[in-house]
């Protein structure tokens, strides 16, 4: 399942690269009200695909939609410049049969020609974290959205993404919340999705919401005093660079909302979120 706004010529090679897997796995893709001609284009490269366009842009809520209309248990996640390796998905397909209560995968992503290693896969593979008997892999609090496959039910009685987190920082929630709930959230590094940045990307925007999200993250989760500590640490974190600087102003302003919505997670969870802070 694709999200996609405005990246057309990035979308068709990936979506070829989708398409042709060891197995005809079904190939959503969500247009965020894209106005490059995404929509047609993927309708005459891709009969077979079910697009979903949208009349104004939901950000990563817009996965949801396509989760929402899948047919199958399990939903792969890719952006429009992502693609998943030849048995990656089968593989997962099976971890999931094994285990009923994992709920999220995350795969090893490789970024760009050369395969290097994204330094969010490098950190999940260090996960602290205490790993449940029997459960795959390494347990985590986070993932790329580019490179995860959950289980359909699970996904959706989370909520999925958050509406208002947009593109950028926008996993931790979901994980937090999944693992809240009693499922699993597990890196695997045997799961291999490639990722080649678009060069269009708005790279200033998306730092500020990544900065954004995080704190509205903290203020969602975590308890008043961990909450308190760590927007200390992103303020002195962020402060000084423009981008950055901007997300802490945008996540101020979201401060209503986010005391509504509010509720911290229970003592054993935020152990967890501490011990990756001390990573």
């Amino acid at each position: 399942m694709v999200a996609t706004r405005n990246r057309r010529d990035a979308l068709l090679p990936t979506l070829e690269r989708l398409s042709t897997l060891e197995a005809a796995y079904p190939i959503t893709v969500v247009d965020n009200a894209s106005d490059d001609g995404t929509v047609a284009a993927v309708t005459a490269a891709l009969p077979d695909a079910t697009v979903i366009p949208l009349d104004r842009s939901r950000g990563s809520a817009a996965r949801t939609l396509g989760v929402e209309r899948a047919r199958t248990p399990y939903v792969a996640f890719a952006d429009d410049d992502s693609w998943w390796a030849p048995g990656a998905l089968a593989r997962a397909i099976d971890l999931f049969e094994q285990c009923p209560q994992l709920g999220l995968l995350a795969a090893r992503v490789l970024v760009g020609p050369g395969g290097r290693l994204d330094p969010t896969s490098a950190r999940m593979a260090q996960s602290p974290l205490p790993r449940p008997p029997a459960a795959p892999g390494i347990p985590v609090l986070g993932f790329l959205a580019c490179g995860a496959i959950v289980r359909r039910s699970t996904y959706l009685g989370a909520g999925g993404f958050h509406q208002r987190f947009g593109i950028g920082g926008e996993e931790g929630l979901l994980a937090i919340d999944l693992v809240r709930s009693g499922w699993w959230v597990s890196y695997v590094d045997e799961l291999v999705c490639h990722h080649h940045p678009s060069p269009s990307r708005d790279q200033a925007g998306r730092r500020r919401r990544e900065v954004r999200n995080r704190l509205w993250e903290v203020w969602l989760r975590r308890p008043l005093r961990g909450a308190i500590a760590a927007t200390c640490v992103e303020f002195r974190r962020n402060w000084r660079e423009p981008a950055q600087r901007r997300g802490l102003l945008a996540a101020l302003r979201g401060l209503p909302w986010v005391v509504r919505e509010r509720s911290p997670v229970p003592a054993w969870l935020d152990y967890q979120l501490q011990l990756l802070e001390e990573d």
